[in-house]
């Protein structure tokens, strides 16, 4: 069976992507109170056993790390796969959001969409949802980095990963990084060209 490793996801209740349907799904966060399958800091993810996953899923969670932290969540990532295997990250797009700032005018307090959350506002996605972080009173759910589709190819790169493939949603990069160039399985899987 195929593993895929959720860095970050807070909890299982939050769904992955149908691709992940019949893969064993392991949870990895640093919050123990969220009951995931693997306690660690994503930083730490060289600690692990090395090549045990075919995918890492990770979602909204770079951009909890500063920068100079960027590399070693990164390189453990890589770490993690097994030499076919893949990491699907997705991140807040700063690109976007600066567009849509300046197209409409907006200032910091405005509200850049709706969410299921609520109303999501230029701020929350610049520096993490203000009233997440109010309520829960844990600053890591702060955002401490910020990306373009550039910088996240640039830094997948460097981390040692041989290919990296990134479509911009809504205000959204999905970025897939490839150790080796990806099979025609895993190509049909993600929906990249053949």
């Amino acid at each position: 069976m195929k593993r895929v490793l959720n860095v970050g996801g807070a909890t299982k209740a939050i769904p992955i992507p149908q691709h992940y349907s019949g893969w064993e799904h392991l949870l990895l966060d640093i919050d123990p109170a969220q009951e995931p399958d693997v306690v660690c800091d994503a930083r730490e993810l060289a600690q692990l056993p090395v090549g045990e996953f075919d995918a890492v899923y990770c979602s909204h969670n770079l951009e909890h790390y500063w920068r100079h932290d960027l590399p070693d969540v990164l390189a453990g990532f890589a770490h993690v796969l097994l030499p076919e295997g893949f990491a699907e990250i997705r991140v807040p797009d700063l690109m976007a959001v600066f567009t849509v700032v300046r197209e409409r005018g907006l200032d910091l307090d405005d509200v850049l969409y709706e969410s299921p959350m609520g109303p999501i506002t230029v701020n929350d996605v610049i520096y993490g949802y203000g009233q997440q972080i109010a309520e829960s009173g844990d600053d890591f759910y702060a955002h401490k980095n910020a990306f373009t589709v550039k910088s996240i190819t640039k830094a997948l790169l460097e981390a040692g990963f041989a290919l990296v493939y990134c479509a911009p949603g809504t205000y959204e990069i999905r970025a897939l990084a490839f150790k080796r160039p990806p099979s025609a399985e895993q190509k049909s899987l993600l929906g990249l060209p053949a």
